[in-house]
């Protein structure tokens, strides 16, 4: 009984998932043709979605959209803290490989928030927190996020000279010098920074993506400069980017190896 159910099943998931990729609700005979179904099966489906309150029909559009019951679920799965709750235990063990302090930040408009912020003991205070907002400019985890997200997000994002921000007279302050910086990120395959939030202390950071390959969250390790070397430095990155290919699979994304 079970298998004769699963393809129904992976139908009705299909169904909700090309809805939500649209802007408006879809004709039944659109649906059907996305999806390669019959139209009766289309129907049966889209009948037992709307019972259920997934799927609302509009009769006077002849149209589907999405129901009640699926703005539940997402507002459910948003409540649940997903993502911290997937990432906290990495970024403990992050923090414990490494010895340093460890962070997950995700990004607001042209600054990163902090969200997760696992501290080692004698490690030395940051200005970061959780609940504090920094200019993703002068952060390594600002700049891995920005490096994976689309060109044409980035220029949105920083129209002109006025949308940059310095801290200790460090950061970009224009758009093309921004451009460099996230190519030799991307090039690299993480980022970094030096002195820009605090003096004397540096960061080394990876971009966490979700199933559809945008970044979602930065995350960080910060040392002070004096301390690592270039050897223990690439062994703050290899941990880094463990941590955030980890979470990148655990979200569903792809993450290289």
């Amino acid at each position: 009984m079970v298998t004769s159910q699963a393809p129904a099943a992976g139908h009705a998931l299909a169904v909700l998932k090309l809805l939500s990729r649209h802007a408006g609700p879809m004709p039944a005979a659109s649906i059907a043709r996305s999806l390669g179904l019959p139209r009766s099966s289309t129907y049966r489906l889209l009948g037992v979605l709307a019972d259920q309150g997934f799927v609302t029909h509009l009769p006077e559009e002849r149209r589907y959209g999405l129901g009640v019951a699926a703005f539940e679920l997402g507002s459910a799965y948003s409540r649940q803290e997903p993502m911290q709750r997937l990432a906290r235990p990495l970024l403990t063990r992050l923090a414990d490989r490494t010895g340093h302090n460890a962070h997950l930040v995700v990004l607001h408009g042209r600054d990163v928030l902090y969200v997760i912020e696992e501290r080692v003991v004698g490690r030395p205070s940051l200005v970061t927190d959780v609940g504090v907002r920094l200019p993703a400019t002068l952060t390594a985890s600002g700049l891995a996020i920005l490096a994976a997200l689309p060109a044409a997000q980035v220029r949105a994002l920083y129209p002109s000279a006025e949308a940059f921000v310095q801290r200790h007279g460090q950061g970009p302050t224009s758009l093309s010098r921004l451009r460099r910086i996230l190519t030799d990120v991307r090039a690299a395959g993480f980022a970094t920074e030096s002195d820009s939030v605090t003096p004397g202390l540096a960061s080394v950071a990876s971009a966490a993506k979700e199933h559809n390959d945008h970044p979602v969250a930065g995350i960080a390790v910060t040392y002070p400069v004096g301390e690592v070397d270039e050897a223990g430095r690439a062994e703050l990155v290899a941990a880094t980017r463990w941590c955030a290919g980890e979470l990148t699979r655990r979200l569903g994304g792809s993450a290289e190896s």
